[in-house]
């Protein structure tokens, strides 16, 4: 078993930037596919970034691409995502995932663990 625990989230303006961590825990995750997901209200859950073990593969959505980076510490078993030039459609629930496989999924059906989430709040 893997236990994640997301942090970071908060209220922001737009245009700001924020810097989200997913603490890892549990069964060694350092060679697992780390990802986050968001889901707004109404919406279904909808993938933002993946980065396999090794961090040689990456996978953004476009709608984040060029303001989103995904990147790991896998000595302190930790995932980060730095947002920057934040936008209102940006709020949302924020999920960590991790997946044993070396692809970085865009799917939520690919991935075993599941934090708890992160509230981020971009008002415009």
């Amino acid at each position: 078993q893997v236990q994640l625990v997301e942090s970071g989230g908060g209220l922001v303006q737009a245009g700001d930037s924020l810097r989200l961590s997913c603490a890892a825990s549990g069964r060694t995750s350092s060679t697992y596919t780390m990802a986050w997901f968001r889901q707004a209200p109404g919406k279904e859950r909808e993938f933002v970034a993946a980065n396999s073990w090794s961090g040689g593969r990456t996978n953004y959505a476009d709608s984040v691409k060029g303001r989103f980076t995904i990147s790991r510490d896998n000595t302190k078993n930790t995932v980060y995502l730095q947002m920057n030039s934040l936008k209102s459609e940006d709020t949302a629930v924020y999920y960590c995932a991790a997946d044993r496989s070396t692809y970085p999924a865009v799917v939520t059906e690919m991935y075993d663990y599941w934090g708890q989430g992160t509230q981020v709040t971009v008002s415009s």
